[in-house]
């Protein structure tokens, strides 16, 4: 069995998540090479003031790329949306849902964004067609994310690597455009979206936790599990009567 090393990942690590404090910490690692958030972390984060949240990360975030979401649901206002957030800093990449609520495609949104030079973070996909339809709209000399929601894909028992390593290809003729994996569920996501040659992964900070495991010794590893089994069981007093 192959030891898998961080150092030899190509892919870049992004950090997933909107409490403030937790931004700070990740900011000062070197792994981590951008930000992502969404309405819904924000939410769970206690984020009334989306913009003022914005403009605080964006303060001690100023050489790494991240990416914050439009919430309109109607496209003209999505778009005007988009447009602000474009305008608070250079490193801002504004994410797009590939549709509203009702099913309406972005793409003419999105196309036209792009050939104004916009950033995007096209986001919430998990369908090839929804890659092609991205990959015809983006303008190929303005930068791009393109995320794919892998885990969610997982969750529904499809393989994601096939799925992705295809969404690769689409995106050849946009070579500004990076593939996300976005939505991991453990730590070997990571090693298989760097397998699958997607360009970045988004990682919340419980699996961001989990790093120093990478390359653990297993056999130390089994040992240290049975040995919490033995001082757990001391611990609640458990006994079983032998006789």
């Amino acid at each position: 069995m192959t030891t898998p090393s961080l150092s030899d990942l190509k892919i870049e690590i992004y950090a997933d998540g909107a409490n403030i404090d937790a931004i700070k910490d990740l900011a000062r690692q070197p792994y981590v090479a951008g930000f992502t958030t969404n309405p819904t972390l924000m939410k769970q984060a206690g984020i009334s003031d989306y913009k003022k949240f914005a403009l605080s990360v964006l303060e001690f975030i100023t050489d790494r790329p991240v990416s914050f979401e439009v919430f309109a649901d109607d496209l003209p206002t999505m778009r005007a949306q988009a447009l602000e957030i474009n305008t608070w800093a250079k490193n801002v990449f504004v994410k797009i849902p590939i549709t509203n609520t009702k099913g309406e495609k972005c793409a003419s949104m999105i196309r036209e964004l792009s050939s104004q030079g916009v950033k995007l973070n096209i986001t919430a996909m998990m369908t090839l067609e929804q890659v092609k339809d991205v990959a015809e709209a983006l303008n190929a000399t303005t930068e791009a994310v393109v995320s794919v929601f892998a885990g969610r894909i997982a969750d529904t028992g499809r393989d994601p690597i096939p799925f992705m390593c295809e969404a690769k290809n689409i995106l050849a003729t946009r070579p500004k455009a990076k593939l996300l994996w976005a939505s991991p569920r453990e730590l070997l996501n990571i090693f298989q979206a760097n397998e699958s040659g997607c360009d970045i992964i988004t990682v919340p900070p419980d699996i961001l936790k989990k790093l120093s495991l990478i390359g653990k010794d297993l056999e130390g590893y089994s040992l240290e599990t049975v040995a919490m089994f033995y001082r757990d069981a001391m611990a609640a007093g458990f006994n079983i009567r032998t006789e």
